[in-house]
């Protein structure tokens, strides 16, 4: 269906006269005359409004037969188009946001709800490219729970990972875990921390592995044995009597007699 056609119909469909859908647009019934006579085409401002006062997208506002013909053709043959773009929102809103937003296809279509799906995504519960929320997964992710290749958040896991528990490749937290660990706590291949360190290589005040640096040391083998676990929570509560006990336990249990 044309444009024009398209046009008619929505307008007849509210039961508007051309005079009457001109008054909302704030133009003349002759220049809605045109539009649905095909002998002009609105400018984009007026396809905006037209688009929202319709409550209808721009893409199905502007459909050629020729995207109708190919779209059928597609449905017809079992599969769509994986750049087309597709958007979903729920009538059913929480705090103003609807309650799912999904908006995917070919661009950085952005998408904010409670749940968001979307190559930009905004919500309680985030997924896409660029997602952030209190549940976040992304290739660059941000939130109290944040999974993603980039993951920044209370809970971080990514390649590349920093929040206050941070599990990665490279991670950086108060309580970091991975290949390379940098923290107040830190475990992992290459363990750098303020208080205790735990890995291959230890460096800390309290440093424990299988190369050790700091002003308490003690030595493991590659498989973490050689200490007992009474004697690393020994050695954290003499330097950092503070230290959460959980913390604690999880460094002591890590190491095997």
């Amino acid at each position: 269906m044309s444009f024009a056609d398209k046009l008619m119909e929505l307008r007849r469909t509210r039961g508007w006269s051309q005079e009457e859908l001109g008054n909302r647009l704030e133009v003349t019934r002759q220049t809605v005359s045109k539009w649905e006579l095909g002998q002009t085409t609105p400018e984009m401002n007026k396809l905006v409004e037209l688009s929202a006062l319709f409550d209808i997208g721009l893409d199905e506002l502007l459909d050629t037969p020729f995207q109708q013909e190919k779209e059928s053709s597609e449905e017809q043959a079992g599969y769509l188009s994986p750049w087309r773009h597709f958007e979903y929102k729920s009538k059913r809103t929480l705090f103003g946001l609807p309650f799912v937003h999904v908006n995917i296809g070919r661009g950085l279509y952005r998408a904010k709800g409670v749940i968001a799906v979307g190559m930009a995504a905004t919500g309680l519960l985030s997924v896409g490219l660029l997602s952030a929320g209190v549940f976040s997964f992304g290739v660059l992710s941000v939130g109290l729970l944040a999974l993603g290749a980039l993951a920044v958040g209370g809970v971080a896991c990514g390649a590349v990972a920093a929040g206050l528990l941070a599990v990665g490749a490279v991670a950086l937290g108060l309580l970091a875990i991975g290949g390379l660990a940098i923290g107040m706590y830190a475990m992992g291949g290459c363990a750098l921390a303020s208080h205790v360190a735990l890995g291959g290589y230890a460096s800390a005040p309290v440093a424990i592995g299988e190369w050790a640096n700091g002003t308490v040391t003690i030595l493991t083998d590659n498989h973490m044995r050689g200490a007992s676990p009474g004697e690393v929570r020994e050695a954290i509560l003499r330097q950092f009597p503070h230290t959460f006990k959980w913390i604690v336990n999880l460094f002591a249990w890590l190491v095997r007699p």
